[in-house]
C-alpha cells in the first residue's frame, strides 16, 4: 500500500483525560513510537509499522490551562511516560470554544475558520474531526429531516456536538462520533453524502462491553442460552460524574442494554415478569479513570441445566479509548481517499451501537467487517497507482 498523508485529529473535548490521553500518544509517536505502535489495531495492518503515518493533533476545549496541565490533573498518565514527549505537546494548538451566545449557524462558521487555520498549520495533511464531547441528554432532535431545520430549530447549549460535526461536514472532514450522542441524524447524513465525508460512530466499545460482545458471540456459537446479565460500572472521572444524570446517561445505558440482545439474536429474560438484563453506572471518586466493571451472567446448557459466570474487569478508560480514536482516525482517511461517504457500518467493531445499514454485531462479524475493509482500501489503492 502506498504511504499515507499525514494526519490530524481535530478533537472537540481536547483537554478531557481522552483528549489529553491521545496527545501523550501522539507525542510518543515522534518521540519513542514503539510505546504506542503495538497497542493500535491498525499499528502493522496497512503496511510496516514504519510506514504508519505522521500524526498531529488540535481541537477545541473550554479548559484554559494547556495540554500538560491537563494532563497532571486527570492522572492517567505517569509522569515517566509523557515527560519525554512533554515539548511536543506543549506545542499542540487547542483552540476556545465557540461561545455559547452564538446560534449555530455562528458557532460552525467560527470552527470553519478554525478548521481553515489548521489546514494552514499542517499543510498537506487530512484532518479528521473526532467528537469527545460528554453525554448529553437525549432530545427529539433525531427527527429532524432538513439543514434549515437543525439551524432554525437546536439549541446548541442542549445539544453542543452539533456545530462541530456540521463544521467539519462542510469543510469535508471526516467525521468520528467517540460519543453516545446521536449527530447522525438524516440531514447530517445526507450532508455528508453530498460533500463525500465518511461518518463512524456511535459510543465508543472500550471495556465491559467489548468483552460483552466477545462472551455473547463465545455463548451464541456454543448455543448456550442466556438467562440473564447483570453488568454494574464504577468510575470516577469527569465521564463518571456526568452520567450520574439520568437523563444525560438514557443514551449509553440504552446501548450497553440494546446490543446484547442483537448479538444473541433474542431478548434475555423473556421468560421472567421482569428484565433479566441490567446495566448500572456509578461514580466512585476513587477509582479516578481506572473504571471497573463486574458482570454476573447466568446461562442454560443440555436439558436447561443452568451455568454461571462472573467476570470482574478492572481497566483504564482513556488508555483503552486513546488507540482507537487513533485507529478510527486513521480509517476515517483512507475511507475517504477510496471514495467512501455516509455511515460507515463496517467500523462496528469500535462502537456500542453502530450505524448505518446492517452492521455487524457479533464479533467474528465484526472481525471480518474490519478484513473486508481493509482489503477494499488496499484495493483502492493499488488501482490508484
Amino acid at each position: 500500500m502506498t504511504s499515507e498523508k499525514p494526519l490530524v485529529i481535530l478533537i472537540a473535548g481536547a483537554k478531557g483525560a481522552i483528549g489529553s490521553t491521545i496527545a501523550t500518544a501522539v507525542g510518543l509517536l515522534k518521540q519513542n513510537p514503539e510505546m504506542v505502535i503495538p497497542s493500535l489495531t491498525t499499528g502493522e495492518m496497512f503496511g510496516p509499522k514504519e510506514a504508519l503515518p505522521a500524526i498531529y493533533m488540535g481541537g477545541w476545549d473550554p479548559e484554559k490551562r494547556d495540554l500538560l496541565a491537563t494532563i497532571k490533573t486527570h492522572r492517567v498518565i505517569p509522569k515517566d511516560v509523557w515527560q519525554p514527549a512533554a515539548d511536543v505537546i506543549q506545542a499542540i494548538t487547542v483552540k476556545d470554544v465557540p461561545p455559547q451566545k452564538l446560534s449555530v449557524r455562528e458557532q460552525v462558521a467560527l470552527l470553519m475558520a478554525d478548521i481553515n487555520a489548521y489546514k494552514e498549520m499542517y499543510p498537506g495533511c487530512m484532518p479528521v474531526l473526532v467528537n469527545l464531547l460528554p453525554a448529553c441528554v437525549q432530545t427529539y432532535h433525531y427527527q429532524l429531516d432538513s439543514m434549515s431545520k437543525i439551524y432554525d430549530d437546536i439549541d446548541p447549549d442542549v445539544f453542543p456536538d452539533l456545530p462541530y460535526v456540521l463544521a467539519a461536514i462542510h469543510s469535508g472532514l471526516p467525521v468520528v462520533n467517540f460519543t453516545p450522542n446521536c449527530i447522525e441524524v438524516p440531514a447530517v447524513v445526507k450532508e455528508a453524502c453530498d460533500r463525500k465525508v465518511p461518518l463512524c460512530g456511535r459510543d465508543g466499545k472500550t471495556g465491559q462491553t467489548y468483552l460483552k460482545v466477545v462472551l455473547a458471540s463465545a455463548l451464541k456459537a456454543r448455543c448456550l442460552t442466556v438467562d440473564g446479565w447483570y453488568s454494574l460500572n464504577i468510575l470516577g472521572n469527569a465521564d463518571g460524574r456526568n452520567l450520574m444524570d439520568p437523563e444525560r446517561a438514557a443514551g449509553k445505558v440504552a446501548n450497553k442494554t440494546h446490543l446484547l440482545d442483537e448479538v444473541l439474536g433474542y431478548r434475555v429474560g423473556d421468560r421472567y415478569d421482569a428484565p433479566s438484563h441490567k446495566v448500572h453506572i456509578d461514580y466512585y471518586p476513587p477509582r479516578g479513570d481506572a473504571k471497573e466493571a463486574w458482570d454476573v451472567i447466568d446461562f442454560t446448557g443440555l436439558f436447561g441445566l443452568p451455568m454461571g459466570l462472573r467476570l470482574n474487569f478492572q481497566g483504564r478508560d482513556s488508555i483503552l479509548a486513546a488507540p482507537m480514536v487513533i485507529d478510527l482516525a486513521r480509517w476515517m482517511v483512507l475511507l475517504q481517499r477510496a471514495g467512501r461517504a455516509g455511515l460507515v457500518p463496517e467500523l462496528g467493531f469500535y462502537f456500542k451501537l453502530p450505524v448505518g445499514d446492517q452492521p455487524p454485531i457479533t464479533f467474528q462479524e465484526q472481525i471480518g467487517a474490519l478484513q473486508t475493509l481493509k482489503n477494499d482500501c488496499c484495493k483502492y489503492s493499488e488501482e490508484s497507482n
